[in-house]
């Protein structure tokens, strides 16, 4: 019963879910959340979409002209982000060919419309905190076909198309013995090193990285805003209700006996 409401809390957004004391991987950071009604972050994070992670993915549930919803006037697509289409109401499709970036890449780039929504995990955190993580994670391994690796992600195919952005950096590792096994040693992580550092500061990028998530989250659910609106109103209204039928039961019985 204690797991079931832990549960029900945590999906309703009620309390965060414990991602630094999780030992399923490397622990997931807290998304900012406020960000999700901060129109300048969703319109950044929409540039940001655009130009770094169409060109490989696409977002094919989501038209160009659904922007308007976020303040991005139809000359500000036309002029900014449309670069595989010449018509606002096409959906976000790429120009890379699926055949090509399964050969490039070992497999084709999952669209990422609903990105945001299908990655959560009890006791690590919600698919925004995952992603907001992921891109802070990545280092330089040149084992890896890519020369990139991530710490929440081992073996990800995916390139950092964000290290510029950010810079170049490895990540230290140490041997330890397994907790659960005095035979065996594991591989933990003790921190980054920068090689290179990149356009933006740290905080800088973290915060791109934030209205990038924030525009992912929002795009998997353009109508979240509104919906979670209408039901604060709801539950209030039927807050009111069950007072006013109460009080009405009440006085109805007080004489009958």
């Amino acid at each position: 019963m204690k797991k079931l409401l832990l549960s029900l809390l945590m999906s309703l957004g009620l309390i965060a879910g414990p991602a630094a004391a999780s030992e399923g991987g490397y622990p997931w950071d807290t998304f900012p959340v406020s960000k999700l009604t901060d129109m300048a972050a969703l319109q950044n994070g929409a540039k940001i979409f655009v130009n770094y992670c169409l060109n490989c993915h696409s977002a094919q549930y989501m038209r160009f002209n659904r922007l308007h919803d976020i303040g991005i006037t139809d000359d500000q697509i036309k002029n900014n982000l449309l670069f595989a289409t010449d018509k606002v109401g096409d959906t976000m499709k790429t120009a890379l060919n699926p055949r090509q970036a399964k050969e490039w890449f070992g497999s084709q780039p999952p669209d990422l419309s609903v990105i945001a929504r299908s990655r959560s995990e009890i006791g690590k955190g919600t698919g925004a905190d995952y992603l907001f993580t992921l891109w802070r994670s990545y280092y330089r391994d040149d084992s890896k076909p890519t020369g990139w690796n991530n710490l929440v992600f081992p073996d990800i195919a995916m390139p950092h198309a964000l290290w510029q952005l950010q810079g170049q950096r490895t990540a230290r590792f140490v041997e330890e013995k397994d907790p659960h096994d005095a035979t065996k040693t594991v591989h933990k992580f003790a921190g980054f090193e920068t090689i290179t550092p990149g356009e933006l500061t740290p905080l800088q990028y973290d915060e791109t990285i934030g209205d990038l998530v924030a525009y992912l989250q929002w795009m998997a659910e353009p109508a979240q805003g509104k919906r979670v609106r209408v039901g604060v109103w709801v539950l209030i209204f039927l807050g009111l209700l069950v007072i006013f039928t109460w009080r009405l039961s009440s006085s109805y019985w007080k004489d009958v006996k």
